[in-house]
C-alpha cells in the first residue's frame, strides 16, 4: 500500500502525494478494497488554496502516527472539491445535515458502500487521532447499528433532492425581491449581512437588471454602495487588481487572501455592467483591473485560466496568510520614501497599530488621491517591491465553469471598454476549452497543462462554459461560438434534465453517488439549474428556438419558491428571470463600417437585460438572426424586435437609438 496520488492532475491532491497517509483518489476501486478489507472509507474534501486545509494537512496528514492510524483501518481518499463538485456537493450536504454546518476541509467517513454516518469539517491532530480511535471501536463494535445509520442518512438525503412545486419568478417576484434584500443590505458599509462578507456577484448582477428593467432606484443604490465599499477597502487588491474570496470583518477591510477565478470573473461583469449603467469612471478601473488581474495572473499557456492563488504565502516553509499583500508604515517607507511613505501610510490606512497581523496592514483606498500620477508611481513602486517578496502559490487546473464564467467577463469588458485584447484573451480562452474539454461530444471538468482530467463536466460547466461562449458570440460576431454553445445546451437537455423541467447537477450516466446532487441555490457561482436556465434562455433568443425558451421558463419556475424566500441565494436566477421579463429583445445589424460601428456601440450601450445581438453580413451562414435581413438603401441596417414582433428596419444611429428607447 502506497500513496497513489502523484498521477493527479489536481494540484490539492498533488499537494497530497508526499503524505504518509496512502490516499487514493476518489473511485470504484477505493470501495472495492474497503470491502475487501472490511474497513470504512474516511473521505477528506478540500482545495488548494484553502488555508485550514492545509493547517490539517501538516498538523494531521504529515504525521506518521496519524498516518499509521489511517492506514491500518481505514481506506483513505482524498478529494478535490472543484474537480468533483459532485462528491463534494452530496457529502457537504450530509454534513450540514449531520453538524449543522459545512466548509472545507470536510471529513466524512463512509461505510463500504458510499453512506456517510460520521461528518464534520476541521480538526486538530488529537481531536482527529480521537475521532479515528472511536470511529473504529464503533465499527468493530456496533457493526449494524452503523450500517443502519448510514443507509438512513443516505435515505433521508435522497428526499432532500426532491423536486418541489414550481413558482413562476413573476414581475411582482423580482420585487418582492429587492425588498427582501433592502432589509438585509447593511447601507452603511455595503453588502448584506455582517461579517464575514461575501461579494454578492449574482445579487449585484441582478439589482443592476432590475434597476434597467424597472427604473428602481433602491436597486441601483444597493448595487452601487456595495461595488464602492469592496472596490476601496482591502479585499480589493490595490496594487495588482482582483478580489479576494471574502472579508472577515464587516467593513470589507481584512480578506481571506485566496484569490478565485469565479469570484473575479462575476465580478468583472458586474463592475462592467456598473460602469455601463452610470458612466463613472471608478467602475470602469476597477474593472479594467480586475481583467488584468485575471489575465496577467491567471492565465496559463494554452489559454485557459487557472482557478486560484493561494490564500497562503510559504515563508521558511510555513505558509502565512497575507505574507505578500501587507504592510507596515515602515515598509511604505523603506520603498517610496520619508516623504512618499507617510502620503502612501495615510491615503492607504497603513496604520501603527496595524489593520491585519502582527501590526501590518492590507491597503485600503478610501478616496481617490488628488494627484493621479503620484499615485500611478507610487502604485508600480510599490508593486515592483511586492513582487520581491514570496508569492502564493497557483491552483493551475483549468476549470470548465469557472473558465465560462471569465470568458463571459471578458468579452462583455472587451466590447463595453473598447478593450479588444480582452476579447482576444476570450477567444483564445474559448478555443482551448472547447477544443480540449470536448472529449468524444462530452465536456470534462477540468484539464491541467493542456491535460484534460477523467472527471465529467457538471450541470454548471454546461450552463457557464455555454454563457460565456454566447456572450463571446455576441461580442465577435462569430457564428461558431453559437454552434458551439448550442451543442452544449443541446447535451444539458439530453442528460441533465427530467421529462418534468427538473435540472440535476450531473448526468444521467454519470457515476452513481448514494444520491444525485441536486443544488438550487446560487453560492459562489451559479447554480447548474441557474447557468443552464440563463443559457438556454438567451440561446433561444438568439436562434428562436422555442424548446430552449421552454427549458429555461421549466428550470426557473423550479427554483422560483428559493428566490422568492430567500434572494441572497438565488442572485442568478433572479438576474435571469429579469431578462426573461425583458426580452426577447433581438437586435440584428447587417454591414459593416463605421455606420455599422456606431450601430453595434449602441446595442451594446443598452441596459436591458433581455436583449441579445447578431452582426455581420446578410445571411451570415450559423446566425439565424440574419436570415432574410438584407441591408436597406445600400449602407448597414439594424432590425428589432421586442417579443418576436419587429420594427421597421432602420439605417442610421439616430433611428436605432429611437428604436431601442421604444423597446
Amino acid at each position: 500500500m502506497v500513496n497513489r496520488l502523484a498521477a493527479s492532475t489536481s494540484p490539492y491532491l498533488l499537494q497530497h502525494a508526499d503524505n504518509p497517509v496512502h490516499w487514493q483518489e476518489w473511485g470504484v476501486e477505493a470501495f472495492e478494497e474497503a470491502r475487501r478489507r472490511d474497513v470504512p472509507v474516511l473521505l477528506s474534501v478540500g482545495y488548494a488554496a484553502c488555508h485550514w486545509c492545509h493547517v490539517m494537512a501538516h498538523e494531521s496528514f504529515e504525521d506518521e502516527r496519524v498516518a499509521e492510524v489511517l492506514n491500518a483501518g481505514f481506506v483513505a481518499v482524498k478529494v478535490d472539491r472543484e474537480e468533483r463538485p459532485d462528491v463534494d456537493a452530496v457529502y457537504m450536504n450530509a454534513t450540514t445535515a449531520l453538524t449543522g454546518h459545512g466548509g472545507w476541509p470536510m471529513t466524512c467517513v463512509l461505510t463500504p458502500e458510499g453512506d456517510p454516518f460520521f461528518a464534520g469539517t476541521y480538526f486538530p491532530r488529537e481531536q482527529f487521532l480521537s475521532l479515528l480511535a472511536n470511529v473504529a471501536r464503533v465499527w468493530s463494535e456496533q457493526r449494524e447499528d452503523v450500517l443502519a445509520s448510514g443507509a438512513h442518512i443516505a435515505a433521508q438525503l435522497r428526499e432532500m433532492t426532491a423536486v418541489g412545486a414550481p413558482l413562476a419568478v413573476t414581475d411582482e417576484a423580482t420585487a418582492t425581491a429587492v425588498g427582501l434584500l433592502c432589509r438585509h443590505h447593511d447601507d452603511a458599509r455595503g453588502g448584506f449581512g455582517g461579517a464575514p462578507k461575501f461579494p454578492p456577484s449574482m445579487v449585484l448582477e441582478f439589482l443592476l437588471r432590475h434597476h434597467a428593467r424597472t427604473g428602481d432606484a433602491d436597486a441601483l443604490a444597493m448595487a452601487r454602495g456595495t461595488c464602492e465599499a469592496m472596490a476601496r477597502g482591502g479585499i480589493h487588491d490595490q496594487l495588482a487588481g482582483g478580489f479576494a474570496r471574502y472579508a472577515v470583518d464587516a467593513d470589507w477591510v481584512v480578506p481571506h487572501f485566496e484569490k478565485m477565478l469565479y469570484d473575479n470573473a462575476q465580478l468583472l461583469r458586474v463592475y462592467t455592467h456598473l460602469w455601463r449603467a452610470t458612466s463613472e469612471p471608478l467602475w470602469r478601473r476597477i474593472a479594467c483591473g480586475t481583467a488584468d488581474f485575471i489575465v496577467r495572473d491567471l492565465g496559463t499557456e494554452q489559454g485557459g485560466f487557472a482557478s486560484a492563488l493561494d490564500a497562503d504565502t510559504l515563508v521558511d516553509g510555513v505558509g502565512v496568510e497575507g505574507a505578500t499583500y501587507a504592510w507596515t508604515p515602515d515598509q511604505l517607507v523603506e520603498v517610496l520614501g520619508e516623504d512618499d511613505g507617510r502620503t502612501a501610510a495615510t491615503l492607504l490606512s497603513v496604520t501603527p497599530e496595524g489593520t491585519f497581523e502582527h501590526g501590518a496592514s492590507t491597503l485600503q483606498l478610501r478616496t481617490d488621491p488628488e494627484d493621479a500620477q503620484w499615485w500611478a508611481d507610487v502604485r508600480s513602486r510599490l508593486l515592483t517591491a511586492r513582487g520581491e517578496r514570496p508569492q502564493p502559490a497557483r491552483d493551475d487546473k483549468v476549470v470548465t465553469s469557472w473558465n465560462g464564467l471569465a470568458i463571459a467577463g471578458l468579452a462583455d469588458a472587451g466590447v463595453l471598454l473598447d478593450r479588444p485584447d480582452l476579447v482576444e484573451a476570450a477567444v483564445r480562452c474559448a478555443e482551448f476549452v472547447v477544443a480540449t474539454h470536448v472529449v468524444d461530444g462530452r465536456l470534462r471538468r477540468a484539464s491541467r497543462d493542456g491535460t484534460v482530467g477523467d472527471a465529467a463536466g457538471v450541470a454548471d460547466d454546461h450552463g457557464n462554459l455555454a454563457e460565456g461562449l454566447l456572450a463571446l458570440h455576441q461580442a465577435t460576431g462569430d457564428a461558431r461560438w453559437l454552434s458551439a454553445a448550442g451543442e452544449v445546451l443541446d447535451t444539458a437537455l439530453a442528460h441533465f434534465r427530467d421529462d418534468d423541467g427538473a435540472v440535476h447537477d450531473t448526468a444521467d450516466d454519470a457515476e452513481r453517488l448514494f444520491a444525485r446532487p441536486r443544488s438550487q441555490a446560487d453560492n459562489a457561482e451559479p447554480s447548474g439549474v441557474s447557468s443552464l436556465a440563463g443559457a438556454w434562455l438567451t440561446y433561444a433568443a438568439l436562434t428562436g428556438s422555442a424548446r430552449h425558451r421552454e427549458a429555461a421558463e421549466a428550470a426557473l419556475s423550479s427554483v422560483g419558491s428559493l428566490a422568492a424566500r430567500d434572494p441572497r441565494f438565488a442572485g442568478w436566477t433572479l438576474a435571469v428571470a429579469e431578462a426573461a421579463l425583458a426580452g426577447p429583445l433581438q437586435v440584428a445589424v447587417v454591414g459593416d463600417g463605421p455606420v455599422a460601428a456606431e450601430m453595434l456601440a449602441l446595442v451594446r450601450a443598452s441596459t436591458s437585460p433581455g436583449l441579445v445581438l447578431a452582426s455581420g453580413a446578410p445571411d451570415s451562414p450559423g446566425q439565424p438572426l440574419l436570415e432574410g435581413r438584407p441591408v436597406v438603401g445600400g449602407g448597414p441596417t439594424a432590425y428589432v424586435c421586442r417579443g418576436f414582433v419587429c420594427d421597421t428596419p432602420v439605417s442610421d444611429a439616430d433611428a436605432l437609438r429611437a428604436a431601442l428607447l421604444r423597446a
